[in-house]
């Protein structure tokens, strides 16, 4: 077990790498940068006109400030070395080191990503168990209908759905996951129970989909697994049907779930950019559009490094927990 977890963690550290690299590479190579972007928005501000010595200046100054005139190799190597010694670099825009913004913004990120699979796994495993051992009947039909309308309905439009809903019934806005009086509040228990009363909603918008899909998977698995010999001979010998149906089949069918949970990670980050910038959620989703859409290379391309190595972290995660689940995994990766 040892061996195998080594083994994980090694191609963990290459991922990591080539992740880095691509997350530099995307904002250095298309054309334009994070000094001529600036530099047009500065000219319309202060009416200086594009090309103008004045605003040529402005413009070398910036790349010659945040070192943008040197190749893409050594931009990176210089970066990287940086992210070794835990300088992330400055955001661009505001000059705040880009270690506060991300710290500011990491945790509230992790914690609605925890919630988010919680609630897709606590909700898609028993309701995937009645509709695989249910099969055909109304209530099977019903979560087969519920589960396609979930995967159809964007995540942005439920969450604007639902804020509407709890605005106008019971006249409270929850954008955010704080209240007004407690942004920037010191933590404390008042504070955690306020981020509770939040956190459902921009959890349910996240896993909606998510659970959806982990419904027709246990089901779809489940299925095969109590059409199989061994199955059909504890049934015959006496069995109760639902000790059968727990202990063997759904142990099994649980496989493709706990292997899934990296590939959920990058789908929640990708996914909640567009939901936080809707529900106004403090997360590093609107962080690195607003990034990316300043070619801000330092802040980008470290908040893409740390959600590729949540990511990693997932899929590790993931790797381990199948093979503590299923021991044929450590024997057949030996």
């Amino acid at each position: 077990m040892i061996a195998f977890i080594l083994r994980r963690v090694g191609l963990g550290k290459l991922t990591t790498f080539v992740i880095s690299v691509v997350a530099v590479a995307i904002i250095i190579v298309p054309p334009g940068d994070f000094a001529s972007r600036y530099g047009a928005r500065l000219a319309m501000q202060f009416q200086i006109a594009l090309g103008s010595q004045q605003h040529t200046q402005i413009v070398d100054g910036l790349r010659l400030q945040y070192h943008l005139d040197k190749p893409l190799t050594v931009q990176y190597v210089d970066w990287a070395w940086d992210v070794l010694h835990g300088d992330l670099g400055i955001e661009m825009t505001t000059l705040r080191p880009v270690k506060e913004v991300i710290g500011q913004r990491l945790l509230m990120t992790v914690v609605l990503a925890v919630t988010t699979i919680g609630f897709t796994w606590v909700m898609a495993i028993p309701i995937g168990i009645y509709s695989a051992v249910r099969q055909h009947s109304p209530g099977d039909y019903a979560v087969t209908f519920v589960g396609f309308l979930g995967l159809a309905v964007p995540d942005f439009l439920l969450g604007i759905t639902l804020l509407w809903v709890v605005f106008d019934r019971f006249d409270v806005l929850m954008d955010g996951l704080f209240s007004a009086e407690y942004y920037g509040a010191p933590w404390s228990l008042a504070r955690v129970w306020d981020l509770i009363k939040h956190l459902w909603i921009p959890a349910l918008v996240l896993g909606t989909s998510g659970t959806a899909g982990l419904i027709r998977i246990m089901r779809n698995n489940l299925l095969d697994e109590l059409r199989k010999p061994y199955v059909v001979t504890a049934r015959a010998k006496g069995m109760s049907e639902w000790r059968l149906v727990l202990k063997y089949p759904v142990r099994v069918a649980l496989n493709p779930l706990i292997s899934g949970v990296g590939y959920i990670l990058p789908a929640l980050f990708s996914g909640s950019i567009i939901v936080s910038v809707v529900l106004n959620l403090p997360t590093l989703g609107p962080v690195l559009l607003e990034a990316l859409l300043n070619e801000d290379t330092h802040m980008a391309a470290s908040s893409i490094l740390f959600l590729g190595m949540l990511t990693v972290i997932g899929i590790l995660l993931s790797d381990v927990l199948l093979a503590l689940a299923d021991p044929r995994v450590r024997i057949e990766t030996l």
